[in-house]
This record gives structure tokens, C-alpha cells and sequence, in this order.
């Protein structure tokens, strides 16, 4: 008597997980291997990473090749397309003309700004707390010059700064003084004219002591902010250490 054949399970496998990173650059990891795709496979991936939401397909090709007629714009969309699919047909999802990321995506700048959100509501689940600034030490694609990238990256920035500040006033309040002043160095180097960066930074100095260093962040502030805008800080950054003798 013949065996029955076995039956096949009523589900499908899920598709592969990929990984997109565009902090610090742009690497694409497909079924746990890294790949270099092509520039124009890179910056289709980057664009709906960033849109988040679903496009048009006439809409990304006019973003994507905004110096060709929109014909040939289609067609490098297209081409685009036909590149991608060699990586796995599954990553970008083409539907009733349009086009966005499978969600077996993960993108590392919407985890991150997820991470920012919810240190900034106070909400922070057990990996961010392991994470800490880690997080949010690079910006968004910091060699693209695209408009689309140039305005995200702003965007990412601010949300990045708050991150850091929030973290460094967290673990100044615990008692972490090594970890807020990690965090806090963080925001300065990310933006040197950020007064709330200096101020956050100057309450760990006080904290752990560091009274020189305190006031050295004040004039560090003050100077920088003069040569570079013509303006000073506010009153809150030197009352922070008003009281320290020798300081005017």
C-alpha cells in the first residue's frame, strides 16, 4: 500500500527579515548577509524608509530623478525595481501603484526614533534602558545631500538632541553620573550651539563635583555662542553656577 503523501502545511513561511540601517550610513543586511545594493536601490529603499507610509510610484520617481523627464524617471523607477527584486522580490511591496517597505523591514531610524519618543515620555522599556545614548550617536545618512534626506535629518536631529538631554537628566536623577555624562557630551558634540545641551551637561559637572569644569562649560558656551552667533546664553546657563566663587 503506498504511503500518503504528507500534506503540506496550511500556512506559508514567513518571508526572510531584513535589516535596513541608513544612522551613519547606508547598510542593508538580507537573511543575516550583508549587501552593498546598487546606488539607485539604496536611495529607492532609503526614500520609502523615511516615508514611512506608502507612495505613489509617480511620486518616488519624481523625488528620486528630479532632472529627467518623467518618462525616463519610470523607467529608472523600473530598472530600480528590477535590481531590487534580485535581493528578494518580497522587500518593497508594489500594490495598486504603490509602492512601500514589507513591515519584515527593519529600519534602525524609526526603532531609534521610537526609542527617543518614548524616553521622552518617560516610557522607556527594558532595551532602551540597556541601550542608553547608544542609541543616538549618529545622524540619518550624514553624506546624502538629497532634499528629501536633508529635511528628515533635521528632523531625526532634534528628536535625537531631546533624546540625549532626556537621558542624561534621567540618569543624573538616579545617580548614573558616568552615564549622564556620556549622554550629555553626546547632545554637545551633536550640536555645539545647543545651549540645553551645555546646561545638561554642566549640571552632571556640578554633580560629580567638577566645579572647574562646570564653570570652563560656561565660558566654553558663552564663547562659542558669541563667535558663532553674535549672542550669548541665557541667564539659566550662569545661574547654574552663580554661586561658585570667582565666577561674574
Amino acid at each position: 500500500m503506498a504511503r500518503p503523501s504528507a500534506r503540506r502545511p496550511a500556512f506559508s513561511a514567513a518571508p526572510p527579515r531584513a535589516c535596513l540601517r541608513l544612522l551613519g550610513g547606508f547598510r542593508l543586511e538580507v537573511d543575516g548577509a550583508w549587501t552593498e545594493p546598487a546606488a539607485g536601490v539604496q536611495r529607492l529603499l532609503a526614500f520609502l524608509a523615511i516615508r514611512q507610509q506608502p507612495v505613489q510610484r509617480g511620486y518616488a520617481a519624481a523625488c528620486l530623478w528630479l532632472d529627467v523627464p518623467d518618462e525616463r524617471a519610470a523607467a529608472n523607477l523600473r530598472s530600480t525595481l528590477w535590481r531590487l527584486r534580485k535581493l528578494g522580490d518580497w522587500i518593497v511591496v508594489a500594490r495598486n501603484g504603490s509602492l512601500r517597505l514589507h513591515p519584515n523591514v527593519l529600519v534602525d531610524v524609526q526603532q531609534a526614533a521610537a526609542a527617543a519618543r518614548r524616553w521622552l515620555a518617560g516610557g522607556m522599556n527594558d532595551d532602551d534602558l540597556r541601550t542608553g545614548s547608544g542609541a543616538f550617536e549618529t545622524d540619518l545618512l550624514p553624506d546624502w545631500y538629497d532634499e528629501w534626506v536633508v529635511a528628515e535629518r533635521e528632523r531625526q536631529r532634534q528628536l535625537r538632541l531631546h533624546a540625549l538631554e532626556a537621558i542624561s537628566d534621567r540618569y543624573l536623577a538616579e545617580g548614573r553620573l558616568g552615564d549622564a555624562l556620556v549622554a550629555a557630551l553626546s547632545a554637545v558634540a551633536a550640536d555645539p550651539l545647543r545651549e540645553t545641551a551645555h546646561r545638561a551637561l554642566i549640571r552632571v559637572h556640578l554633580a560629580e563635583g567638577n566645579t572647574g569644569e562646570a564653570i570652563r562649560q560656561v565660558r566654553q558656551c558663552e564663547q562659542l555662542l558669541h563667535d558663532e552667533l553674535g549672542v550669548f546664553p541665557s541667564a539659566r546657563l550662569t545661574e547654574l553656577v552663580a554661586g561658585v566663587v570667582g565666577l561674574s
